[in-house]
């Protein structure tokens, strides 16, 4: 199997399954990995979401024989495999309605590191690296690199990191906003499960929301948003979570979400 899943509690752990080829994607891979996030929106009883490698690394990006193999196809085939296969493992992370952690293990190059940029969080082993490759073989960050990395580390850090292909430490990646925490190897995946189950006790829908309207802030104008926080306040305010949060708050206890 190219993709695993566990149900840890309420963390859906997805584990990429190719450790051979350091967990390249490749179209069946691309597609469990699709499935899989598709069934944790599925399911109520999921909470929040952690994705990791099998052995060594994360992800080492697409699968250089398929790549090769598409050498001679034509520019609009080119894109027509990101967009049917690639790209729909990355909207898929993105829409999630629920919390997205990248447990990022070893490699994260090229497409890879981009996958863990569009998750939520980035949690890395200390001995994890990160690199967008893609200039070393010719190409354009075909994942949403050149769109994420700026957003987290600025334009002009992004465009070195992007035009040299430089790989980066845990600790550079954390220093510069990459990543949100760094844990030893042996026990960072305990680490990264046990902080998305902390985060699974928390609101569903209010979670939801913000993570909606966090991603819609990149985009829109103070009033627009504003306008568009007013009508998910109004939602969110009527709901059942809501109301045990303020009645927790009143009894001086816990919240049960």
């Amino acid at each position: 199997m190219t993709v695993l899943f566990e149900l840890r509690g309420a963390v859906g752990l997805i584990t990429l399954n190719r450790p051979d080829k350091m967990n390249a994607f490749n179209k069946p891979l691309l597609a469990a990995w699709r499935e899989a996030l598709e069934k944790c929106e599925r399911d109520p009883a999921i909470r929040t979401v952690v994705i990791t490698g099998a052995g060594k690394a994360f992800c080492s990006g697409g699968d250089i024989d398929e790549m090769a193999a598409r050498i001679d196809a034509p520019a609009d085939e080119q894109k027509a495999y990101l967009w049917d296969n690639v790209y729909p493992v990355a909207r898929a992370i993105r829409d999630l309605s629920k919390p997205v952690i990248a447990a990022v293990n070893g490699a994260a190059t090229g497409a890879g590191m981009d996958m863990a940029l569009w998750c939520d969080l980035r949690v890395a082993a200390e001995s994890a690296r990160f690199a967008e490759t893609y200039v070393k073989v010719g190409l354009v960050p075909g994942d949403g690199g050149a769109y994420l990395l700026p957003k987290l580390v600025g334009i002009g850090k992004a465009l070195e990191l992007l035009w040299t292909g430089a790989p980066l430490t845990a600790q550079q990646a954390l220093e510069l906003g990459i990543v949100n925490k760094v844990f030893p190897d042996a026990e960072m995946l305990e680490a990264a499960v046990a902080f998305a189950a902390k985060l699974a006790q928390g609101p569903a829908m209010a979670m939801g929301l913000i993570k909606r309207a966090a991603y819609q802030s990149l985009i829109l104008d103070h009033r627009t948003h504003l306008d568009l926080i007013s009508s998910h306040f109004g939602t969110v305010a009527q709901s059942a979570e809501h109301r045990e949060g303020v009645n927790a708050f009143l009894e001086k206890r816990a919240p049960k979400f």
